[in-house]
């Protein structure tokens, strides 16, 4: 008797990783996005606007899983906002003084630091293949973020390394607190933001243009840029994340989401008409093997 597509098993931890996947993803392009939005001067401000636009609709959203929120709840949420905040001022700035090729690079070994900071967490050793996997993958983004050749370490080096670091701490730290353990995602979401959206804010007076005076000068592509970079790259993206972290483990999302630097040679070449060599070609086959191995190792709940 032949198997009909109902009678099939269903790949349910595949299912759980496409989010992530796509995630990773609008990561990628948002690379292209921000160049076109911002530069060294305006960058604390667009942050700013890139946050506060979305804050108002997700509260509406929202707003009954909100009224619902512990006091435990909202602290919890506040305190992992700030650190979300930290991590995107430290790869905004970081990535201002040090190259495109340098920071994907950095960057990336988050895919390295959450797997081993989580063993150490649980006084347990990772596998072997779990770090060959990781291993295979790390020197995929070091071959397709060399391509354009590597340069000594600068001071937007050790930011965008400290921004690894705190991203790893960020997904640990969601994965763990049990203050947001059973936190509705979309009102974690928004308290996260609120929170993260507030550092910029009072930062923005002493960085360059006030974020108001700077919407005033977007046309339409430029608010049609920033609308993507809110929708797509932080609300969607935060949102999956932090469903995903209670939902597979922190060493898989970290893997998949370290398929960005890829995401973003893809839309490099198909957009900005970048043309990489063999070296680079060669990188995101690595990526993609390795993170496709780390994804099969890597253990999940049941």
């Amino acid at each position: 008797m032949t198997a009909t597509p109902a009678d099939l098993p269903v790949p349910r931890q595949s299912f759980r990783d496409l989010p992530v996947l796509a995630v990773a993803a609008v990561w990628g392009s948002s690379f292209l996005v921000v160049k076109e939005v911002a530069d060294p001067g305006t960058a604390l401000a667009v942050l700013v606007l890139r946050f506060g636009l979305v804050l108002p609709p997700l509260g509406l959203a929202a707003w009954p899983a909100l009224r619902r929120l512990t006091r435990r709840e909202w602290l919890g949420g506040a305190a992992l906002g700030l650190v979300l905040g930290g991590i995107f001022l430290l790869e905004t700035y970081g990535a201002v003084h040090t190259s495109a090729t340098n920071a994907g690079l950095i960057i990336s070994l988050t895919m390295v630091f959450t797997p081993l900071a989580d063993s150490a967490l649980r006084r347990t050793r990772p596998s072997r293949p779990f770090l060959a996997a990781a291993g295979l993958s790390v020197l995929g983004v070091a071959l397709l973020t060399a391509d354009g050749g590597l340069r000594a370490p600068s001071a937007g080096d050790l930011l965008v390394l400290a921004a690894a670091v705190v991203r790893t701490a960020f997904v640990l730290a969601t994965a763990r607190s049990r203050a947001v353990a059973d936190t509705d995602s979309l009102a974690l979401t928004w308290v996260q933001l609120a929170s993260a959206t507030a550092v910029f804010a009072l930062a923005a007076p002493f960085a360059g243009p006030s974020p108001l005076a700077l919407a005033a000068e977007f046309g339409a592509a430029g608010w049609g840029l920033l609308l993507y970079l809110s929708l797509f790259c932080t609300v969607f993206a935060f949102f999956v994340q932090a469903w995903a972290v209670r939902a597979t483990s922190p060493s898989r999302v970290s893997l998949l989401l370290g398929t960005e630097p890829l995401w973003a040679a893809v839309f490099g070449i198909a957009v900005a008409g970048d043309r990489p060599g063999a070296a680079a070609l060669l990188g995101g086959l690595c990526v993609l093997a390795g993170t496709e191995w780390g994804r099969r190792t890597a253990q999940t709940p049941a």
